[in-house]
Order: C-alpha cells, then structure tokens, then sequence
C-alpha cells in the first residue's frame, strides 16, 4: 500500500505554491495518486479509500481554483 502512504504524505504537505510550475506539478502530482487510489478502490471497496480520495479531491480543486485565477 505504497500508494496510501504517499497520498497520506502528500495531505499533510504545507500547500503554499510559489510559483505555477510547482502549482502545475502539484495538481499532476495529486491526479496521479487519486487515479491510483481509485484502482485499488475497484478491488477493494474500502470507504477509508474513498475518504482519502475525497479529501485529495478537494486539495486539487484548491490548486486548480489558484491556477486558474479569477475571471
């Protein structure tokens, strides 16, 4: 379950982004681990999971708010 804890890790990280390209590697960053967890969630059905996917979701969404800029 390398996965989970790098999802994990990655959830407590601080999230202050100096700069886009780090906000861009981030994003990329977070996308790749909820893909991931959402195979082993297929498998498993584990709603701990699903929490986990939830939370990171919502992480992303942040990031993306930030990269996208107001209108």
């Amino acid at each position: 379950m390398e996965i989970i804890e790098k999802a994990l890790e990655f959830e407590k990280r601080k999230h202050t982004f100096k700069t886009t390209s780090e906000r861009i590697e981030s994003s990329r960053e977070v996308k790749d681990l909820i893909l991931s967890l959402n195979t082993i969630y297929k498998k498993d059905k584990d709603p701990e999971i699903m929490d986990l996917m939830k939370r990171l979701t919502v992480i992303k969404q942040k990031i993306e708010k930030r990269l996208k800029g107001r209108p």
